[in-house]
């Protein structure tokens, strides 16, 4: 049985819903950022265990094709970025994702687009700025590495946008004491 799940960002969110399975007594052949396969079926009061089990820990899951398929872009998107980012540099995103989505990317950008009420083009300049945060906060790149890593034309374009994102510059966000990085389920 498959399940979507909202709100799976990071191996420990993995962990997290792994636990959540086997707390009810089912274990997951299958386990990546959104998405949870099981070889049994649930029983309804299964079902609802698991659902609150998984709202308490912040994760949903999602039962409608619509809501499936924007988690999918999501989380392919989030593992593309802070997870796989090496693939980035040679990586147009709108064939990767109706590749690994397996849908055509023009219905997948009208139906994100529909339902959270921003692009999906947005939607990966955020998660971009994100990981340039993370980046610079741990201060073992330049930022033309940074720039290279991510798939940037240059540092001055990563520049520019990661100051059109956050109003502060990157030299600027890099001195500040309290960095101001967002929790990625909350993009």
């Amino acid at each position: 049985m498959k399940f979507y799940i909202k709100n799976m960002v990071c191996n420990r969110c993995k962990m997290a819903v792994r636990e959540q399975f086997e707390k009810i007594g089912l274990s997951p052949v299958y386990l990546e950022l959104g998405e949870v396969e099981t070889k049994e079926e649930l029983s309804k009061e299964q079902f609802q265990l698991l659902n609150r089990n998984l709202k308490d820990w912040g994760f949903e899951i999602i039962d409608d094709r619509k809501s499936q398929l924007i988690e999918q872009i999501k989380s392919t998107i989030v593992t593309l970025i802070h997870h796989d980012h090496n693939l980035i540099p040679k990586t147009n995103f709108s064939d990767f994702i109706a590749d690994r989505i397996n849908y055509d990317y023009n219905y997948l950008s009208n139906l994100f687009s529909e339902v959270e009420g921003t692009t999906i083009e947005k939607y990966i300049i955020s998660q971009r700025i994100e990981k340039v945060k993370e980046l610079l906060m741990y201060n073992e790149l330049t930022l033309s590495q940074i720039a290279d890593l991510l798939g940037y034309s240059s540092a001055a374009y990563l520049s520019n946008q990661f100051k059109k994102q956050t109003g502060l510059s990157p030299t600027f966000y890099k001195s500040l004491k309290e960095n101001r990085r967002k929790n990625l389920d909350e993009l």
